[in-house]
């Protein structure tokens, strides 16, 4: 594959950025946000179900009636920014404000998968990683900074425009690098989840085993002692990780995608373990939070390549991916996550996980199978 030209790799690093800087601001501080404006947890669950619900719905749309487009990427970036300006006006309304995270789920639904496509299209697999990981970047960043000046909650909001106004900036930049072509809607009714549905299934319930962690570890490591200040270093340590792989992971991608899936996805089964077994020791879950490099960095950017060569939809497939693992998989993560919270909660998601890694393995024999 040929270099890309500098100003792509550039112009891509400050999408993911920007990007991921504005989920950050999203999933961090804007729940406590609503907290404080008087939602109840249960609100700000309905809420926070919304935007994971349209990542899920939009491929099957886009499958029979709308081709992913330039136009219907730019309309998504300016959607993206349009409704962070009405969360300033609707928050202090239950619905108005769901209906505008309706809007912003469906929208950035749309913008990832474009760019992500551009991406796995012209960067080599050493050097995608290297790209990819200034969206990690972003959002520890973003962490950092915010919860250092953040003093009233309408700043939040502010902050969450600015950083959509410049992922609209950055991402529109990017429409002069996308090669692909754009299959019609005839093309994309070809596209088929069954024949892979192992897969599919695999990638749904990954997402579904990080359920307990994405809401539920700051509570976990709060209830076994472990003070505020050393859980938000553990998540900061885990991102560090996850950078540092996503710089060095090149070489590894070339190898057999598959076999890299099911190793990330038994390193994750076992990662939930040692929460599980060791819930008191620092130490082990330090250890657990390293094994986010390969749980989250590798596995994602393995499963995004595998995807891009599987399906000849490739802006469809991964929208499929966006919706069925973040999508599907992160709702019935958190709805699930709430119910089984306990002393056993990071045993069930090893399970769960478990299960994510022998389904994989049955994709691998049913794919070989088809290919023979």
């Amino acid at each position: 594959m040929p270099n890309p030209k500098p100003s792509l790799s550039l112009f891509l690093s400050a999408y993911y950025f920007f990007y991921f800087s504005l989920v950050g601001v999203y999933v961090i501080f804007l729940p406590k946000v609503l907290l404080e404006l008087g939602y109840t947890t249960a609100e700000v669950g309905i809420i926070y179900a919304a935007a994971p619900f349209m990542r899920f719905l939009l491929p099957f749309l886009f499958r029979h009636f709308v081709s992913l487009t330039f136009r219907v990427y730019l309309l998504a970036l300016l959607m993206t920014f349009v409704s962070t300006l009405l969360f300033l006006g609707t928050v202090d309304d239950f619905w108005l404000y769901f209906l505008a995270n309706l809007l912003l789920g469906a929208s950035m639904g749309i913008s990832l998968p474009y760019v992500e496509t551009i991406a796995l299209a012209s960067l080599s697999k050493n050097r995608y990683g290297k790209v990819r990981l200034w969206g990690s970047l972003g959002f520890m960043g973003i962490a950092l900074l915010l919860g250092k000046i953040l003093s009233a909650p309408y700043e939040a909001l502010y902050y969450l425009a600015a950083t959509a106004f410049l992922t609209l900036i950055f991402g529109g930049i990017l429409i002069r690098h996308d090669t692909i072509d754009y299959p019609g809607t005839q093309d994309n009714r070809s596209f088929s989840l069954g024949k892979y549905w192992a897969f599919w299934l695999s990638v749904f319930l990954m997402q579904v085993g990080f359920g307990g962690f994405y809401n539920f570890f700051t509570i976990y490591q709060t209830d076994h002692g472990v003070s505020l200040e050393v859980t938000s270093w553990m998540w900061s340590f885990g991102v560090v990780c996850e950078v540092l792989m996503l710089y060095f992971q090149g070489p590894l991608l070339h190898r057999n995608l598959l076999n890299i899936l099911k190793f990330a996805t038994l390193v994750t089964a076992g990662r939930w373990l040692i929460l599980y077994l060791f819930p008191d020791s620092i130490g082990f879950t330090f250890a657990s939070q390293s094994l986010h490099a390969v749980s989250f960095a590798l596995y994602h950017t393995a499963a995004i390549t595998y995807v891009f060569s599987l399906y000849t939809q490739k802006k469809l497939a991964q929208q499929f991916f966006l919706g069925i693992a973040f999508g599907l998989g992160g709702s019935v993560g958190a709805l699930l996550s709430g119910q089984i919270y306990g002393e056993n909660i990071f045993l069930i998601e090893a399970l769960i996980t478990l299960a994510a890694f022998f389904v994989l393995w049955i994709h691998q024999k049913r794919k070989e199978e088809i290919l023979s």
